[in-house]
């Protein structure tokens, strides 16, 4: 499946597909204001699906399988890929976006029957039981004993996950333009220097601002900011060819090795061995060598 991901952009946030739905909120599942500790549930948006900034009364963790999620949390950038959930806080303002088909999960937690805090957002190793024990949770025939049963183990199941894949956004007016064009066109090839002078800056302005903000030199950051993309990109089926193009890189092989030093293997290799990735997207990606 080749697809063109241009479309309406989407400030700060990520370009926007062209039918893409906007909603004012997630809304909470049906049994949400229950007595119960945790209610799980989940959808299937058959289109991109955003969210607009909103929070919740109740700790959310989110996931997805076969897709891609994204949430923005003031000045970072949170993208959720397959084995991983994202823990949001209550009360915690967030934007969110779901790539088209991803079977999107949510389990709400109730803060006061919660033994445990996450006072941010953090990403979650979504286990197999772990998955499991939310799926059961989901069902709403579960008498109070053994619903109460599988949230003891939920509790003490989760945990964060070993990488904790998050973009921080400047937040600094001297370089937002810059993080606003490579969030619309990551494929955006301007060096340092032609930043510096469109800007009226100097480069070790540029050099500065992008270290102090971000921890990160300007290099090192649009590349993090491409793999967040090729993420999304990769999980709706593009190939690699096709996603290397998009972010803007001459060839596949320099888009395999900068998404190896992200995340320490190729794509190829990472949709092999992430947990129920469809084989649509597993062949898209073994159709280029070496990926």
């Amino acid at each position: 499946m080749v697809r063109s991901s241009r479309g309406e952009a989407s400030p700060g946030m990520w370009r926007r597909e062209a039918g893409t739905v906007v909603r004012r909120a997630a809304a909470l599942p049906e049994h949400a204001a229950a007595s119960f500790a945790i209610v799980a549930g989940f959808q299937v948006p058959p289109v991109p699906t955003e969210w607009a900034p909103h929070s919740h009364p109740l700790h959310e963790l989110v996931w997805a399988r076969g897709g891609t999620l994204m949430s923005r949390v003031g000045d970072r950038l949170f993208t959720v890929f397959e084995g991983h959930g994202l823990w949001m806080p209550a009360g915690v303002v967030h934007a969110g976006r779901a790539t088209a088909g991803a079977e999107f999960h949510h389990a709400f937690f109730a803060p006061d029957r919660t033994p445990f805090a996450f006072g941010e957002p953090k990403a979650i190793a979504m286990t197999p039981l772990l998955e499991s024990l939310l799926g059961h949770l989901s069902r709403t025939d579960l008498d109070a004993a053994a619903r109460a049963r599988a949230e003891s183990v939920v509790f003490d199941v989760i945990q964060p996950s070993e990488r904790q894949f998050a973009l921080q956004l400047p937040g600094d007016p001297r370089i937002d333009a810059i993080a606003e064009a490579l969030l619309d066109d990551p494929a955006d090839g301007r060096s340092l220097e032609d930043w510096a002078r469109c800007l009226g800056v100097s480069d070790r302005t540029v050099t500065r601002a992008f270290r102090h903000a971000t921890g990160l030199s300007f290099a090192q950051w649009r590349q993090m900011l491409r793999v967040h993309r090729a993420l999304m990109l990769l999980s709706e089926g593009f190939d690699v060819m096709t996603v290397s193009e998009t972010l803007g890189y001459a060839q596949p092989s320099s888009f395999i090795a900068a998404f190896r030093r992200v995340m320490g293997t190729t794509p190829g290799a990472f949709l092999d061995t992430a947990a129920g990735t469809p084989e649509g997207v597993r062949n898209a990606v073994s159709r280029v060598p070496n990926s």
